[in-house]
């Protein structure tokens, strides 16, 4: 398993999108990524900062169901 790198909430918006989630809304600080498909609906919030805590990327790793080596750091 490789180190994870620091994300921007907008860096981690763009890989979402490119594995299907979509942008439903912006409230407050936090946009709301989702990913309809026809058994259900995954919907996640990503804090709209400069830098992603390493938990709260880990959180949203889980919830999405993508790999993690999408981010990780290339060595």
């Amino acid at each position: 398993m490789g180190k994870l790198r620091v994300f921007s909430a907008k860096e981690v918006c763009k890989i979402l999108e490119q594995h299907g989630f979509v942008e439903v809304r912006v409230r407050g600080s936090h946009i709301m990524m989702q990913l309809r498909t026809e058994d259900s609906t995954v919907t996640i919030p990503v804090p709209n900062y400069k830098e992603l805590k390493i938990g709260t990327l880990q959180s949203i790793i889980r919830q999405s169901g993508l790999p993690r080596s999408l981010f990780e750091v290339d060595e």
